[in-house]
């Protein structure tokens, strides 16, 4: 997979825990200029040191909820590289409140939130790379999960904006077809980052309970999402957009 001197946009970078950093990991080890943006002072102070290390040319705030900043953080992308070949969208956000308890009870403000940030924003911010991507096409990754098409207790109003997101996916990928710039979303099975251990109880439980269940009985890392991203993002996958793709050492396929 030749990606070299391709250049990536990734939105939602937390830590060196995140499924964002082992996907930066994989494109930057296949030679992809890498851009990163970050939401207030204090994920500066995690974000700079991960994105420097990666020897990034574009360290910006963006907040995706924010239509102006949106803009502002392609502008900075266009100025500095004239283009775009790679978004990656890891974004998701729903109050802490509308994760507990029962969905029903999920406040008309609490919903509204999760979907714009956790949903729309996919829109927003592929518009913005669209006018970049230009006539070479380009790939679009989001990421989701599987309390997208099942109950997963505790997931609640998240469920709800990744199923919005995985639908946004094939209407996107619909869209921009016809410009090459392919669009996926990869379902990870759980993984031990900050935001999932905050939306789902009893966290280190459930990890136990998919490495006990999966077909291949173990768990999935941000490195495995990383390099199903990076194929996604090379010529070998030219003809393939649209797609929800799996990695979860096959957890989807179980039924009771």
């Amino acid at each position: 997979m030749n990606l070299k001197g391709k250049r990536a946009l990734i939105l939602g970078l937390a830590n060196e825990r995140s499924i964002a950093w082992g996907i930066a990991q994989a494109l930057h080890a296949k030679g992809v200029k890498l851009a990163f943006n970050y939401l207030g002072d204090a994920l500066e102070k995690r974000v700079r040191p991960l994105a420097e290390s990666l020897n990034a040319d574009i360290i910006a705030p963006c907040d995706v909820s924010n239509d102006d900043q949106i803009t502002n953080i392609f502008q900075e992308v266009k100025n500095k590289w004239g283009g775009l070949d790679i978004l990656i969208h890891s974004v998701a956000f729903a109050n802490k409140e509308d994760l507990q308890g029962r969905f029903v009870d999920t406040s008309r403000a609490g919903f509204r939130l999760a979907l714009d940030v956790s949903a729309y924003s996919l829109v927003a911010t592929s518009r913005e790379a669209e006018k970049l991507m230009g006539d070479q096409g380009g790939t679009i990754i989001t990421l989701t999960y599987y309390g997208a098409e099942k109950v997963i207790q505790g997931y609640n109003v998240m469920g709800v904006a990744k199923a919005a997101l995985e639908t946004s996916v094939k209407y996107l990928a619909n869209d921009l077809g016809p410009k090459k710039i392919r669009v996926h979303a990869i379902s990870a099975g759980p993984i031990k980052t900050l935001a999932a251990a905050g939306a789902i109880p009893n966290f280190r439980d459930f990890l136990g309970e998919i490495e006990a269940r999966a077909p291949m009985r173990e768990n999935v890392s941000p490195e495995d999402v990383g390099a199903l991203a990076a194929f996604l993002c090379s010529e070998e996958a030219r003809h393939m957009t649209g797609n929800v793709m799996y990695v979860d050492s096959g957890f989807n396929i179980l039924g009771a």
